[in-house]
């Protein structure tokens, strides 16, 4: 394998790891970068790149995964955790603390989309102007959150969340399984909606995506594994070490500092993305028939 098509490999693991957990659409940037720019599909075959950015995705996953091992061993019950405190309210109970039944309860809206529009939406719904429709529209719902989120006080952390709660956020979730959306942005924002602080939305949308990730991506792997040739491996395994490499930084970067910078930033960066994208696809036709 040239030492060009590892190089690409690697700026593609970087980017995506870059955006995958960020409110930022790493659709929109695959395409900006791989689909207009890098071209993977001209030495992978489309089919292999498909599954190659399947591969990298895996990398941001477990960059979350490793992220919040603790949580997870938390919610899963092993190893040494917290008791679980509970908060008696009338004749009911309470738990204080996040569990498995709320990160159930988001993960059960996409779930259900994906098992059964999973084929049509990759489909009809990867396209440049699609995507860029889910671009803007997500960073404009980033921006409604951002303003309403400064006329209400915001003491909730993570472990305060309810049922309802989770199970509204994964509604957002399925939403944003349009392309161009963004996962994080769509949920962090609804987050933010039901009253909950920046942060605590972040750690909920990343503890929630994680499994739902890892089934979707392996499912796609299932699909699609024939296409993983042996040729491709050291451009597979670099890209997937940059993406998780990059990711951890990225989310550690992303968490700390989401309380302070919110939304916007971020939404008017999408807007940005958008105006490059356009001018590129409908200026000079860069990336058509994609």
């Amino acid at each position: 394998m040239l030492l060009l098509e590892l190089i690409k490999g690697l700026i593609l693991g970087i980017v995506e790891g870059l955006t995958e957990f960020a409110p930022v659409s790493s659709t929109g940037h695959m395409i900006l970068v791989d689909d207009m720019w890098l071209k993977s599909t001209k030495f992978l075959g489309e089919q292999s790149a498909f599954t190659f950015k399947v591969v990298i995705q895996l990398g941001s996953v477990f960059a979350a995964a490793w992220v919040f091992r603790e949580r997870f061993f938390e919610i899963l019950h092993i190893g040494k955790h917290q008791p679980e405190q509970q908060a008696t309210t009338g004749r009911r109970s309470k738990p204080k603390r996040l569990n498995l039944m709320h990160v159930l309860v988001g993960m059960i809206p996409a779930g259900i989309l994906g098992f059964l529009f999973d084929d049509v939406i990759e489909k009809y719904l990867f396209s440049v102007p699609t995507v860029m429709i889910g671009l803007f529209l997500g960073a404009i719902y980033m921006i409604i959150a951002d303003k309403y989120s400064e006329k209400v006080t915001h003491p909730q952390t993570v472990d305060q969340i309810n049922y309802f709660q989770a199970f509204v956020i994964g509604i957002s979730q399925a939403i944003a399984m349009w392309p161009g959306f963004s996962r994080s942005g769509s949920t962090i924002s609804t987050g933010v909606l039901m009253k909950m602080n920046h942060k605590a939305a972040s750690d909920f949308t990343f503890i929630m995506s994680v499994p739902i990730m890892l089934a979707a991506s392996g499912l796609s792997l299932l699909k699609h594994y024939e296409y993983i040739h042996l040729a491709h491996i050291p451009f597979y395994l670099l890209g997937f070490l940059a993406a998780f490499i990059v990711g951890l930084i990225a989310i550690k970067t992303f968490l700390h500092l989401i309380n302070k910078i919110k939304l916007v930033p971020f939404a008017i960066y999408r807007i940005i993305l958008v105006v490059v994208i356009a001018i590129l696809y409908f200026g000079f036709g860069i990336g058509k028939g994609i």
